[in-house]
Order: structure tokens, then sequence, then C-alpha cells
């Protein structure tokens, strides 16, 4: 990523896709708790376990971007990429990353935390 330093790129990561998979998550809680599901208690407490995770390592990821003096904001979206800007330093680094590859990496995470609550 260049000025960023290499330690630092998993929680950019996790800064990007985080954020997502828990709207995708609470969104689902909706569906489940106002679906027609005769036993939907089992999923709602899976989402909600999976919701748990994620909210800790996103807390995780907010306390080492602080002690860091970085930040990430999410910019200009089109129909194949989604801009984000990274500050570090004093800098400041655009990069674009392609909207599949971003839905592809979110259900790629999804899954692992999913599993997690086994």
């Amino acid at each position: 990523m260049g000025l960023i330093p290499d330690e630092s790129l998993p929680y950019i990561e996790s800064m990007i896709y985080l954020p997502m998979i828990n709207i995708v998550l609470e969104r689902d809680r909706v569906v489940f708790e106002s679906g027609d599901f005769k036993l939907c208690r089992p999923y709602i407490n899976i989402i909600e376990q999976s919701i748990k995770f994620i909210q800790n390592d996103l807390k995780e990821t907010k306390m080492y971007l602080r002690k860091n003096n970085m930040r990430i904001i999410k910019g200009n979206r089109d129909d194949s990429c989604t801009e984000y800007t990274f500050f570090y330093g004093g800098y400041e680094q655009h990069r674009r990353y392609l909207n599949v590859r971003l839905r592809n990496r979110a259900e790629e995470l999804l899954e692992m935390y999913l599993n997690m609550t086994k």
C-alpha cells in the first residue's frame, strides 16, 4: 500500500469489511425476526453471536487505528469500484477496490464469523 505499514494492513482491511458484514447480519436478523419461520430462534442466535464477534473485532480495530493516528474514509462508489481514502502520518492515500472483490471478501469473512459460533 505504500505509506501504510504492513502490520497495519489487516486493520485497514477490517475497517473496510467488518462494518459491511455487520450491516448484512443486522438486516438478516430483521428478516428472521419478522419472517414466517417456524424455528427462527437458532438462526437469530447464530446471527447475534456472529455480530458480537464482529463488534469485538471492530472495537479492537478502531482502538488500533486511533492509537496509530490512522483513519479510513469511504469515498465515491460507481458500478465497478469503491474508493477509500487512508490517512496516516500526515499523508493521504486513495485506493480503489473492485466491488466484486469487496463482495467476495465480505462473503468469505461472513462465512468465517458464522462458523465461529459452532
